[in-house]
């Protein structure tokens, strides 16, 4: 019996060491390229022709949603690993960084489930859907997200607490009943429900896309007049927004592939621990639930920071020359002040 406690001992010592390195050491480097990578996606978004787009519009703003999660929420979690996190132990400290964080996380999903309608309105053989998506559309899309965002997660100022003992995570809901609350509106409305629309419109997008070569031929021919003014052929702009929204369209389908990969095991993972009861976190069961936890939130923060790169990969010629032009930009701004 005794060198089965002992064995128990050590393996609960193990996993909660391995704990605390992944908390240490694996929050750094989503910091750094998620930090990055979300702010040289908004600049490049906001340049032309990709901030004509309301998709742009609406992957700018997910991406500034992402880097508040990165910095309200990593940060944190960066200091759990040297135990010197302060969200435990004040309880507006923790109620005011969870707030944050999943307010943010909610604006950037539905965001991004925005964008993909959006797609969905853009390839539409109705003429109406495609006068839908517009920018002054997009933007009260966006402003309309933000306070459902605020709303849909203010029963975390309520519930959350910090310095709790006996609960997953010693910042946390500080009822069973809240944490079923607060934990089944992420796992549910900031994540299943968007991502769902994700899909679903998303296998409408390509339903539309079936018909798109035949939709713009006859556009084409339609539109083939010499305008007034400047005398050229109005076919060569659909050609043009065509290439755009082919790029938009894959740079979101990657986007939401991994998206569904990243987010639900902590969805699933958070609404579980609410349900369950709760324990000492004492044994070697707990703390294997401890480390799965820390592993499937830095996955989570890991999708907050990955847009740039999947839009630098999956982006097309478009996104890159914008990029390639930023950085041309800032390095002649940095050569003529060095002059």
């Amino acid at each position: 019996m005794s060198s089965s406690n002992t064995t128990d001992a050590d393996a609960i010592a193990s996993w909660n060491n391995a704990s605390n390195l992944i908390n240490r050491y694996l929050p750094i480097f989503i910091y750094i390229f998620g930090i990055t990578g979300n702010v040289l996606n908004v600049l490049i978004l906001i340049q032309r022709p990709l901030r004509l787009s309301p998709s742009s519009a609406f992957f700018s703003v997910s991406s500034i949603a992402g880097l508040i999660a990165i910095i309200s929420g990593l940060t944190t979690r960066m200091l759990a690993g040297y135990t010197a996190d302060l969200t435990l132990t004040i309880s507006w400290i923790c109620k005011a960084r969870n707030y944050v964080l999943y307010t943010a996380r909610t604006v950037a999903l539905w965001l991004i489930a925005l964008a993909t309608i959006d797609r969905w309105l853009v390839s539409s053989v109705i003429v109406h859907r495609r006068h839908i998506s517009t920018l002054k559309n997009a933007g009260r899309g966006i402003i309309l997200i933000i306070i459902f965002s605020c709303l849909i997660n203010s029963p975390i100022i309520y519930c959350y607490e910090a310095g709790l003992t006996g609960t997953l995570r010693g910042c946390y809901g500080s009822t069973y009943a809240g944490r079923v609350i607060t934990d089944v509106i992420y796992a549910v409305i900031t994540t299943v429900v968007p991502l769902s629309m994700m899909i679903c419109f998303g296998l409408l997008t390509i339903r539309n896309i079936r018909y798109r070569p035949s939709r713009i031929q006859n556009i084409a021919m339609i539109t083939l007049t010499y305008d007034n003014k400047h005398r050229r052929p109005s076919v060569y702009h659909i050609q043009k927004n065509t290439k755009l929204d082919k790029h938009l369209l894959k740079m979101l389908a990657v986007q939401v592939t991994l998206l569904v990969l990243l987010t639900c095991p902590h969805a699933i993972q958070k609404a579980y621990t609410s349900i369950s009861s709760s324990s000492s976190s004492q044994t070697l069961q707990d703390v294997i639930a401890t480390f799965i936890f820390n592993l499937v939130t830095l996955f989570n923060f890991t999708a907050s920071g990955l847009p740039f790169y999947i839009y630098t990969l999956a982006g097309g010629s478009i996104y890159r020359n914008a990029l390639l032009h930023l950085l041309k930009t800032a390095v002649l701004k940095i050569l003529c002040r060095k002059r």
